[in-house]
Order: C-alpha cells, then structure tokens, then sequence
C-alpha cells in the first residue's frame, strides 16, 4: 500500500484559492517507528512549500459563471496536486475543497450551485478520492475554521504531547487567534471550572494516537464578523464622516495615517482629477488608539454572561494557563514593517507600541523615501506603509482591550480555583509562558487551518485500539450525535508488511531521494566531469596525459606493478594495445616512425564482425604467438586492408609459433614494427598497399582507400 499517505486541501478564499497537499506515514510504518510516549502522539503531517500554490481570484468570483470555475480556475491547481502525489496513490488520496470568507457572502442558492460545480468538475478530471461531495466541498463557517486553526497550532506546538501519557489529567493546550481582513476568530480550551459552567457552550474534539487509543478536548470558538482589519477600517472611515461638523468636508484628519500622508476615503493616492473628500493624515498614534477603542462593540448588550466583544459570550480565560497564540494579521502586523530592523521576534506591547508611535509620527515624504530605499524590506511597500498605523492600533485594542490579554505580567490574576491548580500541576513545561505570541511557521511548517483540517483525517485513518471507539472529527458537547462531523476517513487495517509493501516503500524512497537531492553541490560534480570530459575528448590530449603520468615508470623491471592509479587510469586516457607497444610510443627516436599522416577515411565501411571491438587487446599472458605479420582493419593505426589467413588479434599480429612474454611484449613487436614500415614504404619511393585487395578478416569488405604511411611532424 506504499509508504506514505496524501491529502489535498484547497483554501477557497476571498482573495484566491490555495492548494496544500500533505502526507504522512501509514499507520503500519508509523505504529513501527514510534518509541516509547512516541506511540501516544498523532501522526507526523509533512509538507514543503513547493507543495502548496496559490492562484487569483477567488471561486466567489464565478458566482455568476459556475461553469467556468473548473477549467478557469481549478484545472491550475489539481495540476499542480497531481504532480506531486505519485500516480498509484491519487485514487487513495483524498481532496478538500473548503470555503470559507468570500463564499460566505454570497446567496445560498448561488453557493449551492457554486459547490456542486467544482465538486462535479473534480470528480469528472481526477481520480482523487471524492466520495461525499457535502463533506469533501463546502463552505465552512467561522467557528470550524478557528477550530481547524486551533488543532494546528496545538499540533505543531506540541500542545497535544505529554511526558507522561498514563496522566489523567492532560496537558493544557494553547489558545489561538486569527484575524482576516473580514472576521477574526478565537478559540481554546477552558480550566476545568470554565469547562464544567459552560458545557453547552463547547466543541468535543476527537482524536486518535498512533496506538489507537482516542483522545478528547472540549473547545470553545467563536468568529466575529466585521472585526478582520479591513472591514474596521471602513467602520473607523464612517466613523470619521459621522463626527465631522459638515457634511461634504474636503478633509478629514485623520490620526491613524502617518503625518502629512493623503489618501481617498478608500485609502488610494488622490490624482488632480479627484474631487472628493480627503483623509489628512496626523500621525498621532495615541489619539488613534482612543478612536478605535470604540469600534470593539464593549458596550452592546450581552445575553449571556460573560462577554467579549460585540456581545458576543466567551467563558472567562485564565490567563495564568491560557497562553495565546496570533496568525495571519497577528504575524504580518507586529513583524513585517520592523522585522528587518529589530531582529526580536517576542511580543512586547511597551516595545512595539513605542516603535509604531515613532513610525507614525515621522513625515509621509520620509516614510515613502525609505520605502523605496527597502529600509524595512522588500515585503514593506507603500501601501503596507500606509496602512501599518491603523493596523497596529487595532490589534493592540483587540487584543488587550478587547479580549484581555494583559498587558503586563502585574496584570495576570493570581488566584486560581483548585481544578485549574491541578491541571497546571500535570501540564508539560511551556514554550512560553507568555500570555500572547504571533506566530507564522513553527518548523518551517505554516500554521494554517488547512493543516489542522488535514491531521484529523489523518488521525480518523488509525484504526482504534477498541472496537467500541467512536469515530474522529468534532462537534456539539452536549446534544445529538447527528450533528457530530466526522473526518472522513478511510480507516485501513494494519497488516504484517509483505514483500510488495517493502519493494515498494523502498522504489518510493529511491524516487525521493532522486528527485529532491538534486543538490548544488551535486550539479558542480556534474559540470566538472563535464568540463574534464570536454577537455579529453580527443585522444591525443589522453595520450599526452597518460605518457606524463608513466614518465616514471620502467617497463624493464621484473617487479610486477600492481592494478594501481595508473592500470585504470590508462583505460580512459588512451592506452589500447599492450605493454610493449605502449614501450614503443614512449621512445621518442622511434615513435614518430610509426604516427599516421591525415588521410581520409570511409567511416561508412565498417566490417561484418563490428558488433565486436575494433581496437583490438591482447591480455598479457594470453597473448597471440608472432611468426608473421598481419594487418588488422579493426586496428586504428591502420586503415588499409590487411593480409590475413585466420583470426588477428592485438594489433593484427597473427599468432601460431610459440614464443615467451617477452618477445611478444617486446622485441617481436619492435621486428613486427619495423617489417610492417618495409612492407608499407617500399625503397624506389612509391607507395603501395599493404596487401591491398585482401580482407583484414573472414567476411570483412575490401577497403578502397590506402594509407600514407610516413613519420609525422611534431607540433
């Protein structure tokens, strides 16, 4: 069934469309590498940003066209996913598509028929697995995507992990914060007095380990819609219009901009044709903070005690547990405009507000001039410039007027009741024991809903330890069953592993390793065998360097050289005959008598037998007895016929008298040299071939060019 599980998961947002894709190890492998608490963690998701690709605009934009989401939109992105999960396992792999902010906007029957599309197109141009077009395609609300957020967080801050699993208590997990540029979203687990008051109030999230044991949190969420940093700008713009004296200004002065900074009301440039009113900006960070502490909504009326913002019912944090985690807006607005500056990537509410009350207070020419010397980075242009005042005071009243966060360690209550005191005295030690931190990645992972989505299924695939086990997924604490969404996960039953299995895992990771250790280092060694390869491509050069390298080297010794440097070296810089021939080049008085003159040759003539070598070996102690001479076609010194009665070997010496390896290796190859010079250069000076007309070999055709046979002149 191979190694690794896949999954697909498509964030359809306001702005775009986001596909990740992760994998993990079957349970099988898992359940085998685990040691120890190791058994008792969920599975390990994987990714790399090379899995994940987004696209513009968003699938609410084919609102009005649903037929053209799929080959205008979606095609890009199931490309994209089918090249990186390996062919055999796309029909086990299954594929989400989750809508969340700028679906929710629209009509329902136009989401329906929005929905059934990309559902209907998916399953027609993939064999992804897609059983459940409700459960796999959907538009999912607030709470559910803080949910998902909040199980990523805890997963990737190892907020699920114990030291001692057997506990029966479990460890306290952390709390988590997203802001958008439409709604914001908070979710965590209780203290066991908040867990108990506000039971109905809770989320039950199921998991399981990879022992198959089932694990339970009870979670609170919620999501506040117009409280994302967009859509209170434009409350904080009508709030200015509403305390402006006239009705049509020509300008408003607005604190939240950087001094001396104009903008429309919708926050672009004003060009000469522009008419309308205008925002002037003052850079007063602290008057901006009092003007955006009232669009927290403190003050509406709630039902139900007790609350946050907006009316809206949260149970009561305990700050001395609750420790806060902030994505997204959280991340980009506390660290993108000073992160090239100010290397701290902690939190402090003193520090940050005095470095975005300097920033604010500085001229709009000065601030634009830095912009585009990328004082704060290349991530910092105009518009983050012009925008990172109102931003940074919303999230500071978000944050600390809003939902609490204190401000300062004097602030965090001392007084806990005794059932948080015990699950404090059980929870493993904390990363920090700050109240609040924005985070973006977490091993270079990103914390992101879809991860969170993507480990529930991953967890629902472990089969459980009792057959009695509820399935994985979330839903109501307290109510009806029906209402429970499962994970959607194919549980596979863990088996011995077979020989397929492993032949398989194995090709897998050989593919792998092939295709992501493509390394720098890996391609220099590919370009210097190249390089070396280009400049010995010619046999001379290889001769050349073979001589150099035997300079040394005395063929007279009786001491046997051994198969050294030099032995393997010469089967690839040009050493093709045998030791005594190789004698007969290095002497330089005789060695010119035996190079060829440039002739043309019929490269297009090749003999019968040229399925085998035409450079022919001998092999030392196997070498052919010399009692004649015979000139071989093969032989690349020669390209004349050659006179043969039988087989020639070597450099076309026949071989039918017995004679030592020293002859063969020497002397009769110097005599053979010397007849061969006679027979080729007769003395009244014309040249003759040597037996012309005659086959080098049985079966071998008739050469019609004669080689010039005369020394050649050195360089």
């Amino acid at each position: 069934m191979g190694k690794w599980r896949w999954g697909v998961i498509l964030d359809a947002g306001s702005s775009g469309t986001r596909v990740h894709v992760y994998r993990w190890l079957n349970s099988a492998r898992a359940r085998q590498n685990a040691r120890g608490v190791e058994l008792y963690n969920l599975p390990d998701l994987e990714t790399k940003p090379s899995y994940t690709k987004k696209i513009h605009p968003g699938v609410s934009a084919y609102a009005e066209i649903p037929s053209k989401v799929g080959p205008q939109h979606l095609q890009e992105l199931l490309d994209h996913a089918l090249a990186i999960v390996p062919a055999n396992q796309i029909r086990d792999t299954p594929i989400f598509l989750m809508a969340t902010a700028g679906v929710r906007l629209l009509e329902p029957t136009k989401q329906n028929a929005l929905l059934s599309e990309i559902c209907s197109y998916a399953q027609k141009h993939t064999e992804f697995s897609l059983p459940d077009c409700n459960l796999h395609i959907q538009v999912i609300p607030g709470e559910t995507e803080g949910l998902y957020g909040w199980i990523a967080a805890n997963y990737l801050l190892k907020g699920f992990q114990s030291s001692n699993p057997t506990a029966i208590t479990k460890p306290h997990t952390y709390g988590f914060l997203d802001m958008g540029g439409a709604s914001a979203q908070l979710a965590f687990a209780p203290n066991a007095t908040e867990t108990e008051k506000h039971a109905n109030d809770l989320k039950l999230v199921r998991m399981r380990t990879l022992n198959g044991d089932t694990i339970e949190y009870k979670v609170f969420t919620t999501t506040w819609l117009g409280f994302g940093v967009n859509q209170a700008r434009e409350r904080y713009v009508s709030s200015l219009m509403d305390a402006s004296y006239t009705k049509d200004p020509h300008e408003l002065l607005d604190p939240c901009l950087p001094s001396g900074l104009k903008t429309t009301m919708d926050g672009k440039l004003p060009d000469d044709n522009y008419h309308g009113t205008l925002l002037l900006g003052t850079g007063l960070f602290d008057e901006c903070l009092r003007k955006t502490y009232p669009l927290l909504d403190k003050d509406a009326p709630c039902t139900d005690q007790p609350c946050l913002l907006h009316g809206q019912h949260v149970p009561e944090i305990d700050w001395n547990i609750n420790h806060f985690v902030g994505v997204s807006e959280y991340w980009y607005t506390t660290h993108e405009v000073f992160a090239s500056i100010f290397k701290d990537k902690k939190y402090d509410l003193m520090t940050y507000k005095k470095r975005v009350k300097d920033f604010c207070s500085e001229e709009w020419h000065d601030i634009d001039q830095n912009v585009k010397a990328n004082k704060w980075g290349k991530n910092v242009d105009a518009k983050v410039a012009q925008q990172i005042c109102f931003k940074a005071s919303w999230l500071i009243s978000v944050l600390h007027d809003g939902i609490g966060v204190p401000r300062t360690l004097a602030e965090k209550p001392v007084k806990v009741s005794n059932s948080t005191k015990d699950i404090v005295s059980q929870a493993k030690p904390r990363i920090s024991l700050d109240s609040f931190q924005a985070i973006n990645e977490v091993g270079n992972m990103e914390v992101s809903w879809t991860l969170g989505k993507m480990v529930l299924y991953a967890a629902g695939q472990i089969p459980p330890s009792d057959k009695r086990a509820l399935p994985v997924g979330f839903g109501p604490n307290l109510g009806s069953p029906e209402a429970f969404q499962e994970a959607g996960s194919n549980i596979y039953p863990i088996l011995a592993s077979s020989e397929e299995d492993s032949w398989t895992e194995a090709a897998e990771e050989l593919a792998e390793q092939a295709h992501f250790r493509f390394t720098p280092g890996f391609l220099f060694f590919l370009l210097l065998i190249g390089f070396f390869g280009y400049i010995f491509r010619k046999q001379d050069r290889r001769t050349r360097l073979y001589r150099f390298l035997h300079r040394n080297r005395r063929y007279a010794s009786p001491r046997k050289n051994g198969r050294g440097f030099l032995y393997y070296g010469c089967k690839y810089f040009g050493s093709r005959g045998p030791i005594g021939y190789a004698k007969v080049l290095d002497d330089d008085e005789n060695a010119a008598q035996f190079e060829l003159g440039e002739n043309e040759s019929d490269e297009n003539e090749k003999s019968d037998s040229s399925g085998r070598s035409q450079i022919g070996r001998t092999s030392g102690l196997a070498a052919p007895k010399v009692i004649g001479v015979s000139i071989d076609s093969s032989n690349p010194y020669f390209e004349g016929g050659g006179v043969s009665s039988g087989d020639s070997l070597g450099l076309g010496i026949k071989s039918t008298v017995n004679t030592n390896t020293f002859h063969r290796a020497g002397l009769a190859v110097r005599a053979e040299s010397r007849e061969r010079s006679n027979l080729a250069v007769p003395n009244n000076g014309s040249r003759q071939a040597v037996g012309a007309g005659r086959r080098s070999r049985t079966g071998s055709p008739t050469r019609g060019k004669i080689p010039t046979l005369h020394p050649l002149e050195e360089d």
